[in-house]
Formats: structure tokens, C-alpha cells, sequence
């Protein structure tokens, strides 16, 4: 796989993220939703300071340490890629490395400049406007914006024998979350799925096939 193509794709994620992301912060207000296919996939606005699905690590330190870990991470992802494309491995591991790279990338820029480049978004309003005279928080400190909601099943009643639940009303799937993060998880799961296949360089299947023929 050529690194002109993996550029491609990781600017076209992080194209669609920030374009989403920024329309969405400038364009709802904070908790506000909008129906987009029936009830069970909606646009709903929220922000998390913490990693992907809303997880969070504690406190102001928490945060500083998260930015600078996802910067460290797109840092040595860079190198790393050069790597994979260089002893040209698997075509699908290049795309799942891709994926999670761009994943990464589109988080850590909310992170470090949201703060400083958005206005707050509040429930109610106003809309947050982007570079006004004074952002939300500091560099560093920005808070990632999710908004893709998937509900399939929504407020269901779950049954009295269920133990500890039962009678509760219920969700799936509740995770409101990002398009940066969805590549994420699509690289992960990818290349948990088929990494036997993938976790293989050109020249070690150019062994393999040729120990194969001397049989």
C-alpha cells in the first residue's frame, strides 16, 4: 500500500471529524439533539474531558495527562507508520493502523485547541462561537466533542427475574460517541478479527509461499 494512499485516508477521518465536530459545536446547543434516521440514530451533543465513550481519568492533572499521552501516541503513531508502510506489511493492517492513527489525531485537536478556539457551550445557549476573544479553558485542556447516538432499544422495561436490574428501564446502546472514535474502534476490532492474517510482511509471506513450493 502506497503512503499516498494512507495519507488520504487518515486527512479524510480527520477531515470528517473536525467538520462534524465544529458544526455540531457551533450549531446545537450543549444536550441538544436532532433526529436524523427515526428515533434510533440521533445527533446529540456532549462534550468529556475524558477518553473515548465519555471514560475519564480524575481532575485537571487527569486531563493534562491524557493531552499528553495522545500527543505522545500521534508522535510515536507517525513514526511507526513510516515503519509498517517501509517493511510493507499487510495492506489491512496499514488500513487498521490508519484508522486508529486518524482515531487519535482527531481527539488529540479537540484536546489541545478546543479550549482556546470555542466559546462554552451551555444548555439552552448561546451556541458556542469559534474564535472568540477569550475561549473555555486553556491549551491543553479542551474537551473532545461526541454526538453520534445509536439507541436501538430505548427505555425497555427489563423483567422482574432479571437479578439486580430487574424492573429498571433500560438502553442499548448508550455510548454517545465521535467519528474519530468510531475509527478507533474499527481499527481495533479489524485487526483483533483478522490479525493472523494481517500481522504479516510481504517478505515473510514470500517465505512461507516458497517453503511451500519446495514441498
Amino acid at each position: 500500500m502506497k503512503g499516498k494512499h494512507v495519507i488520504l485516508l487518515i486527512l479524510g477521518i480527520l477531515i470528517a471529524d473536525q467538520v462534524l465536530k465544529i458544526w455540531v459545536k457551533t450549531h446545537l446547543y450543549y444536550h441538544e439533539e436532532r433526529l436524523i434516521l427515526g428515533t434510533w440514530f440521533r445527533l446529540y451533543f456532549i462534550e468529556n474531558e475524558g477518553m473515548a465513550y465519555g471514560w475519564k481519568l480524575g481532575g485537571q492533572w487527569g486531563k493534562i495527562f491524557l493531552t499528553l499521552f495522545r500527543l505522545f501516541a500521534v508522535i510515536a503513531g507517525s513514526w511507526y507508520m513510516k515503519r509498517i508502510l517501509s517493511q510493507q506489511y499487510h495492506k489491512g493492517f496499514i488500513i487498521c493502523a490508519s484508522l486508529i492513527y486518524a482515531g487519535a489525531a482527531g481527539n488529540l485537536i479537540d484536546s489541545l485547541f478546543y479550549g482556546v478556539i470555542f466559546s462554552a457551550s451551555e444548555i439552552g445557549g448561546p451556541l458556542a462561537v469559534m474564535f472568540p476573544e477569550q475561549g473555555y479553558a486553556a491549551f491543553l485542556h479542551g474537551h473532545v466533542v461526541d454526538m453520534l447516538y445509536f439507541p436501538l432499544i430505548e427505555n425497555y422495561t427489563l423483567p422482574n427475574w432479571i437479578p439486580f436490574m430487574g424492573g429498571e428501564l433500560f438502553t442499548f446502546f448508550q455510548p454517545i460517541f465521535n467519528i474519530a472514535d468510531a475509527s478507533i474502534s474499527t481499527g481495533i476490532i479489524t485487526l483483533l478479527v483478522f490479525q493472523k492474517r494481517f500481522l504479516k510482511t510481504k517478505e515473510n509471506e514470500s517465505v512461507e509461499n516458497a517453503d511451500y513450493s519446495s514441498k
